[in-house]
């Protein structure tokens, strides 16, 4: 008999989802960057194994206070999956000296979902005193919201196996949503979008990658498979432009040179891609933007 379901993947910023989403999948959908705030949107990473296949939802971080339009949309979405789910999986940066602030408002709201929920401790390589591990779990799952306890590194992919065993085998019976070899719901456009925030994101200061987004404004497929894509860099200050510019455009060529060899790795193509960037001191009030990444505006 098949199984299906939908598993949502939430935490504080920086915990370490998109590395567990892309680990368990085997390749990267879900951009990464020691930035918090990465992950903008929920995107759904399809796991098709033996006879189960399971939906797990990569999510914004939540945190306290969003200030913003887009922050609000940002925690809004994390939660939205969270309910639709079947499972949720709290994912905890067990390196922290401190969480209990961070996760106090997660877990109330999780305990009034009533939804089935795992606690996942994860970045245990960055642990040495291996007995605080022992002590963490143990204060979090006695609050006697988490049904089981896993300890893993998603970016080592230790102690992946038993939780990817017991995703598969705990979901509903159910037939398949998705095609065997799909891997997410979200278009390529989308996805290259993302790459090219992901490179963004590495070559700037800490600051400036909050006041821009990526658009993806044309692509085109040519005879030999290669595929050329133009896309668009929002700002939201005309000073962000030249910085992303660089002296003598050197900075945006890095940028575009990174962007493009991950996604032509992730599309299995050559890919020639364009880079503008573009003013616009009010993206974050366009519905549009809002509605290409899957938020509510």
């Amino acid at each position: 008999m098949k199984k299906f379901g939908f598993v949502a993947l939430i935490g504080a910023p920086n915990a370490g989802k998109s590395t567990l989403l892309n680990a368990l999948l085997g390749t990267k959908i879900s951009i990464v960057c020691h930035k918090s705030q990465t992950t903008r949107c929920r995107i759904a990473g399809i796991h098709t194994k033996d006879e189960s296949q399971v939906v797990l939802m990569d999510t914004p971080g939540i945190f306290v206070n969003p200030k913003s339009r887009l922050e609000k949309a940002m925690v809004e979405t994390a939660w939205q999956a969270a309910l639709e789910s079947n499972l949720i999986l709290m994912i905890v940066d067990a390196s922290r000296d401190s969480f209990k602030e961070d996760l106090a408002v997660i877990m109330e709201r999780i305990k009034s979902s009533d939804k089935k929920c795992l606690l996942v401790l994860n970045k245990i390589d960055l642990v040495p005193d291996k007995t605080k591990l022992l002590v963490r779990g143990k204060e979090l799952y006695d609050t006697g919201l988490f049904q089981k306890v896993f300890m893993i590194s998603a970016k080592k992919k230790d102690g992946l196996e038993e939780l990817e065993r017991f995703l598969l085998d705990n979901m509903p019976e159910s037939p398949w949503f998705y095609p065997e070899d799909q891997l997410s719901d979200l278009s390529e456009r989308v996805i290259a979008a993302e790459f090219t925030r992901e490179a963004l994101m590495h070559h700037l200061h800490e600051e400036i990658p909050y006041g821009i987004t990526v658009e993806t404004e044309a692509w085109e497929k040519f005879r030999n498979k290669s595929i050329k894509i133009v896309q668009t860099i929002l700002v939201e200050r005309e000073g962000y432009k030249g910085i992303i510019l660089g002296k003598q455009g050197q900075k945006i060529k890095a940028i575009g040179e990174s962007a493009r060899h991950s996604i032509s790795k992730f599309l299995g193509t050559p890919v020639h891609l364009m880079l503008h960037v573009r003013v616009d001191e009010k993206w974050k009030d366009r519905p549009y933007i809002y509605q290409e990444l899957g938020l509510n505006f």
